[in-house]
This record gives C-alpha cells, sequence and structure tokens, in this order.
C-alpha cells in the first residue's frame, strides 16, 4: 500500500541550470535554517569537488513539510557524465521536477 503523506521528487535540468539553487531556495522559504546558518553558498554542494568546479556531483536529498505531506527532494546531477548517478535516482522517485533555464 502506497503512503499518502509521503512524496520523493527528483528534480532535474542540464548542468547549471538551477537545480542546487532551486532547492536552497526551498530550505531557505521552509525555515529549516536559521538566517545565521546560511553563508550564501550552496548548501547542499558540501563536497569539496562540487565547490570548486560549481556542480552537483552527487545527488543529495533534503525533507521538507507541506500541508502534512513529507516531500523528499531529490538534487541531481546535471552533467552528462553523471548520467548513472540521475538514473538511480529516479528509479526511487514518485516524480520528476523539469528545470529548464531558457
Amino acid at each position: 500500500m502506497r503512503r499518502q503523506d509521503l512524496r520523493n521528487i527528483a528534480i532535474i535540468a542540464h548542468v547549471d541550470h538551477g537545480k542546487t539553487t532551486l532547492v536552497d531556495a526551498l530550505m531557505r522559504q521552509s525555515g529549516l535554517f536559521r538566517d545565521s546558518e546560511l553563508a550564501g553558498d550552496c548548501i547542499l554542494d558540501s563536497n569539496d569537488l562540487e565547490r570548486e568546479r560549481g556542480i552537483t556531483i552527487l545527488a543529495k536529498n533534503i525533507s521538507l513539510s507541506y500541508k502534512g505531506v513529507k516531500i523528499n527532494v531529490i538534487d541531481t546531477p546535471g552533467h552528462a557524465d553523471f548520467g548513472g548517478e540521475v538514473e538511480r535516482v529516479l528509479k526511487m522517485a514518485d516524480g520528476a521536477l523539469i528545470l529548464v533555464d531558457a
């Protein structure tokens, strides 16, 4: 039986189109952190190589609550070299949000 109070969604976009920025904004908006804890850098890109290159290499997730539903948001890598990581994440997700930067 599928739980109605839990959703797993993946955010998909090409490299440098704002996936991590969107997830960081969701975390700021949800009040997960105090303002003093937010340094302006990308919160999820904590790996040294990710910070150096400015891209997401490893998929990461956060959990938010919205109207009684726990939403697990998965930030996926956008570079084609990490397609296997994205494919693995999509197998776990209930749905996906495709982010297009035009």
